[in-house]
């Protein structure tokens, strides 16, 4: 068997006083694909920097075969020492090394070799990063979070380039897709220690689980076994004194050992609640033949959708294509250049923005929490103490006053979240919110959309966070022959979009998108099914029900205004009593004819 590439042994470092790493190891032989996986904050870029030679541990060995080449792509790239994106990709090359490659690279990844780096994007950053560490195809290569701020085109990009490449990998990365590809075995970092599986990371998670089931398991077995000691030492024979005292050692003993493995098993767990509201109207958002250009850059050509309550949906595309701006047309943020967008009755909406530019380097992160409240926050309807929702999020009391800029990719990404979910909401529209979190952060996410009571507007890069939540998918589609073809909306997720995509052109991909603006229950089919056009009375109440939807929202908002005096009802009970009952009747009345309008629509579109 050939000797290891580089190896780690007994590594142990302490940050502040706190251990970080107690007794992590690795080894890396040729060819092998690992992927490292953690909690954010468990060590993970930390090791892979000692691993790459730019952190000294404390304490422990790291051995690196003679003339063995290692690259390492960091998380936040530097480039500012360097005049043009091809200077700084060259400087990664040794000096046997072919500049054909880095060419190609540069190429392959859509960046201007000419360019200067400032005022580069985070994406166009990663692509010449990624570009200088693979260029000399190293004998290691070490990627930490490589497909942060990449498109969807670019990592199914770096998925394929990876396979197929002769260097040892390390890979740390939330997008389990990208894991599942390409690793073909797992290092775990968990409270400081390494953990080996013989598998890739499509094996992990279930491991995972079932080492904590294990761990519970022989916590409670420990547990008893004190029991049974202490009550030996209550009950047995005194004259046996010397055998008691040995006894009473090792009880001593097998209590510091529960105590720590109870300590080392309470790993604190992050919390995710949404502050609930009164629920919006059953149309959320209805975008009509919509328009957009920035000068002859056609972002959007006659567009159209509706979204209904409680959906999921997910915009996906390349860097450019226009997903926020999409995102921003149909939240209302931006005007459209031709068509109409309309926004439901009683929408309260919580943003997370992608590029956290909503956060202030200089708030401390109670600050950036609290939002101005004080000391309380609401949290899923509850009022909690500002030091307990940080704890839900996984940071510490001594952090409350730590300003923003001082923070990780991961941690900044939480309190994204915590200001977000502490806002009541019944649309949440979501940015990148994938970006910087680790993999165990991303399960509750999901696991908080798919029982918000809300609806959801989401783009992403995440394949496989976009299976498991989304209900419909908006997908660019770079090879359609006309611009009104460029935005289709599809039925489930990403792997969804691109089976109905497959094979499609014309006339099916137009049906694709009336079938898909909103997804038919049974009933409504069989109903589509049984008739060959409207009746007079549908057409009639097709017409109709826009304008007395209208109506209710300006009769509702009037109640709502007159009910909001404070005084009201100690003036006039009698007015009070019969305003609060016309707004309940017109709010059922408004969910009635909104229920029965996208029916109807939905019915015309498919005898259309």
């Amino acid at each position: 068997m050939a000797p290891p590439l580089v190896q780690m042994k007994e590594i142990r470092l302490t940050f502040g006083g706190t251990p970080l790493l107690t007794n992590a190891e690795l080894t890396l032989s040729e060819g092998e694909r690992l992927c490292l996986v953690g909690r954010n904050g468990s060590g993970k870029s930390t090791f892979l920097k000692i691993l790459a030679g730019d952190v000294h541990a404390d304490h422990g060995e790291r051995f690196l075969q003679p003339d063995t080449t290692l690259r390492y792509l960091p998380q936040e790239p530097d480039l500012s020492a360097f005049d043009t994106i091809r200077d700084y990709v060259i400087a990664g090359l040794n000096e046997t090394d072919d500049p054909f490659r880095a060419d190609y690279l540069i190429d392959a990844l859509k960046l201007d070799g000419a360019r200067e780096p400032v005022n580069l994007s985070g994406g166009e950053i990663r692509r010449a990063a990624l570009a200088r560490v693979m260029a000399p195809e190293p004998d290691i290569l070490l990627l930490d979070e490589p497909t942060n701020h990449l498109d969807l085109p670019a990592i199914e990009w770096l998925e394929s380039e990876l396979s197929r490449t002769a260097s040892a990998l390390v890979l740390i990365s939330h997008d389990r897709t990208f894991l599942r590809a390409l690793s073909r075995g797992t290092v775990w970092l968990d409270r400081g220690i390494t953990h080996r599986i013989p598998q890739g990371f499509g094996g992990f998670e279930e491991w995972r689980d079932q080492f904590f089931e294990d761990e519970e398991k022989s916590i409670h077995k420990m547990k008893q076994k004190i029991a049974m000691e202490e009550d030996w030492l209550r009950y047995g024979v005194t004259a046996r004194r010397k055998r008691n005292q040995k006894r009473l050692g090792a009880l001593i003993q097998l209590r510091a050992d529960h105590a720590q493995r109870k300590t080392d098993a309470n790993r604190p767990d992050l919390e995710m609640k949404a502050s609930p509201i009164e629920q919006s109207g059953r149309l959320v958002i209805e975008a009509n033949e919509v328009s957009k250009a920035y000068g002859d850059n056609t972002i959007l050509d006659g567009f159209s959708i509706k979204i209904a309550r409680g959906e999921c949906i997910a915009i996906v595309g390349p860097n450019g294509a226009g997903k926020t701006t999409l995102l921003n047309i149909l939240t209302g943020e931006n005007e459209p250049d031709a068509g109409s967008v309309r926004l439901g009755s009683n929408l309260e909406i919580a943003t997370l923005d992608q590029t956290r530019a909503m956060l202030s380097d200089e708030w401390t992160l109670k600050q950036a929490i609290s939002q101005g409240t004080g000391d309380m926050v609401n949290a899923g309807g509850q009022t909690k103490h500002i030091m307990s929702y940080l704890k839900d999020f996984l940071f510490r009391p001594e952090q409350a006053n730590t300003p923003i800029g001082n923070l990780s990719g991961g941690e900044r990404g939480r309190v994204m979240l915590a200001r977000a979910l502490s806002r009541p909401s019944n649309l949440m529209v979501l940015d990148e919110p994938t970006n910087d979190l680790d993999i165990e952060t991303l399960d509750l996410l999901q696991e908080l959309l798919s029982t918000y009571e809300g609806t959801v507007i989401l783009v992403s890069h995440d394949r496989d966070f976009i299976d498991r939540v989304a209900t419909s998918t908006i997908a660019y589609d770079a090879d359609a022959k006309r611009p009104q073809e460029k935005w289709q909306v599809y039925a489930g997720g990403y792997s969804d979009m691109l089976t109905q995509r497959a094979g499609k052109t014309g006339e099916t991909r137009k049906a694709d998108k009336t079938a898909n603006a909103i997804r038919k229950t049974e009933p409504q089919a069989r109903s589509a099914r049984s008739a060959n056009k409207l009746s007079f009375k549908q057409e009639h109440a097709l017409k109709a029900l826009p304008d007395e939807i209208d109506k209710l929202e300006n009769d509702i908002r009037k109640l709502a205004d007159a009910l909001s005096d404070p005084g009201l009802y100690e003036r006039d009970p009698a007015r009070f009593e019969k305003y609060t009952k016309a707004l309940t009747a017109r709010q059922t009345r408004l969910e009635a004819a909104e229920t029965e309008w996208l029916e109807l629509e939905e019915l015309r579109e498919s005898l259309a």
